[in-house]
């Protein structure tokens, strides 16, 4: 009994000690999980739904929150805003251009102090972004906004300087307002250049409404922007009694007769209407601004709470060596519409029946090889994701959900005025040249619309091709030992040691991807000149004067001066969307 004694004592210690080690791992486990099951509540405080029951819907009550609050915030803005902005238009005395202007610039400096909190404090607090959403803000993008940021603050100098020279005349909100938004544009683009893929983890209210309120004061911007360039682009005729049967002219600028009031203010500066013409030319780019600016925002706020099942991104690259005739092709067509463009405003500046007759023909015709051009190069692309293999992009990406969303609500605003265009040219019997080169191009647009969105949209949701090279090739064996004496002994030469027409048969794409990066490359830039020409001042839907004729000119204005800005985004986040499918090719 003695002898066994031992045994007992050590097997019972041993007993002990295998099940303290299991509960120490166990424990361990327990630590673990409950560690990763921590989630962060919308006022910044842990909850562990391991240890405190209901956690999750705590959690889910506090989302819920943020939305509302977030969303109702967003709701009211913009209705205000566009309340304020329609009376500045149209009811210049009781609500004037000063109202609007005090009223952006308030929201405008709560936006940017909520940015720089967000900055100095809430990016900083410990476990405040976990997650990074690989597919927001891409380089191209980010580089977008600062190159339209850049164009804005350059525009608000102009304005200043502008508006200093008529102080002693103007309201001093209309200097404060571009200083205002010079530091917003500054601060924002900052901010979101860092911190756009953030998926935010604490203080989510709080995050949540200060994004809703940076996308309502962009949107409030463009809105005014949109406006204000509206205005100063729509033409009326001269004299209500006019003969309109004829395509020559009525070119008396709206933008003018709003300012009849303002021709006893004298600048006090030599260099007003150089400033004056110069900020109009920039208008282009602050609305982009402000429209890159507002996605991003809304990517975030999407994004605020969201925890990445996958945290990769694939490593796509660029290289000039992949693609040849696209380019050329899409240049071609980028130098002869800009050759058109300018051409066209020159020669209906010159208020000739004839010349402008003529710019309009040339308008119509480029217009019409371009189009038709990228419809039938969608149309093979179209084909090529017919017979492409790959597959569909995995899981829900507020990126992705927001550019499909972007490119078919955009293209609204080119899709209105065409049906409105071949209402109105079929209602008065397609006479002459210019009726039925306006029934062509309006047609074929309808077509290159729906194709281009197809082609993107097939494109965005499919994962990026797959590298089967490998890395290593085989060349001249005995050149290559001459040369490097350490490589004697080995017959495979590594492939970044090779000369540059050696690399290019690495790196030798499939005849589908080729493709698919020319049809990219040669859409990007087609996609380019036809943002140029409507958002640098050419108005053909005015010169024309089928719609004005048909729906009165108040109706006709009205139906432009909406779809012309979406328009216009359509084919500057199409050039985006583009770059993005090509470089996924």
């Amino acid at each position: 009994m003695r002898w066994h004694a031992p045994q007992q004592a050590s097997g019972f210690s041993l007993c002990s000690s295998n099940s303290r080690n299991m509960t120490t791992k166990q424990d361990l486990e327990a630590i673990e999980n409950q560690i990763s099951a921590i989630q962060v509540s919308s006022h910044g405080e842990t909850v562990n739904p391991v240890l405190a029951h209901g956690g999750f819907k705590i959690v889910e009550k506090g989302r819920n929150w943020g939305w509302l609050l977030s969303g109702f915030i967003s709701l009211n803005i913009l209705l205000l805003g566009i309340a304020i902005v329609c009376g500045s238009v149209f009811n210049k005395i009781q609500i004037s251009s000063s109202h609007l202007l005090i009223f952006l610039i308030l929201i405008v400096i709560l936006t940017t102090v909520w940015m720089v909190y967000y900055k100095i404090h809430t990016s900083r607090v410990f476990n405040a972004v976990l997650y990074k959403d690989s597919h927001a803000g891409p380089v191209w993008l980010r580089g977008g906004l600062i190159l339209f940021g850049v164009c804005s603050v350059l525009m608000d100098i102009f304005k200043i300087i502008y508006y200093v020279g008529r102080i002693h005349c103007e309201s001093p909100v209309k200097i404060a307002f571009p200083v205002v938004q010079a530091l917003f544009v500054i601060v924002q683009t900052y901010v979101l250049w860092v911190h756009a893929k953030d998926c935010v983890q604490i203080q989510q209210i709080i995050t949540r409404c200060g994004l809703m309120l940076t996308l309502s004061t962009n949107l409030v911007v463009w809105m005014m922007a949109v406006t204000e360039e509206s205005l100063h682009q729509t033409v009326a005729p001269v004299d209500p009694l006019y003969n309109s049967s004829s395509n020559g002219g009525h070119k008396s600028n709206v933008e003018s007769q709003g300012r009849a009031g303002d021709s006893e203010c004298k600048c006090i500066h030599d260099m007003c209407d150089v400033f004056e013409k110069a900020y109009f030319y920039l208008y282009p780019f602050n609305i982009e601004y402000s429209l890159f600016a507002s996605a991003m925002a809304y990517v975030m706020w999407k994004n605020v709470d969201r925890q990445m099942d996958e945290h990769h991104s694939h490593n796509l690259r660029f290289s000039l060596w992949d693609v040849l005739i696209g380019p050329v092709a899409g240049l071609i067509i980028l130098v002869a519409g800009l050759a058109t463009f300018v051409m066209y405003e020159v020669d209906v500046a010159k208020e000739e029946p004839k010349k402008k007759e003529e710019a309009l023909i040339m308008h119509y015709i480029m217009n019409i090889v371009a189009i038709l051009l990228m419809s039938i190069a969608t149309l093979i692309g179209c084909i090529i994701f017919r017979m492409d293999k790959r597959d569909q992009v995995s899981g829900k990406s507020p990126t992705r959900s927001l550019d499909v969303g972007l490119l078919v609500g955009s293209s609204l605003g080119q899709f209105l005025i065409c049906y409105f265009t071949i209402a109105a040219v079929l209602a008065s019997g397609v006479q002459g040249r210019i009726n039925g080169l306006d029934l062509t191009n309006s047609i074929l647009t309808v077509i290159q619309l729906c194709l281009q969105n197809a082609f993107l949209i097939k494109g965005l949701h499919r994962e990026p091709f797959k590298e089967t090279e490998t890395a290593t090739v085989y060349a001249n064996v005995m050149a290559e030992r001459e040369r490097d004496p350490e490589r004697r002994s080995s017959s495979i030469v590594p492939a970044h040691t090779l000369p540059i027409p050696l690399m290019l048969l690495q790196g030798r794409l499939s005849w589908k991807r080729r493709i698919l990066k020319e049809i990219c490359a040669f859409l990007l830039f087609c996609n380019v000149i036809l943002w140029i020409i409507p958002a640098f001042g050419a108005r053909p839907q005015f010169d024309n004067t089928v719609g004005s004729d048909i729906y009165e000119f108040q109706t006709w204005a009205a139906v432009v001066n909406i779809g012309m800005p979406f328009g216009i985004f359509y084919r500057m986040h199409s050039v985006a969307s583009l770059f993005e499918v090509c470089l996924t090719s």
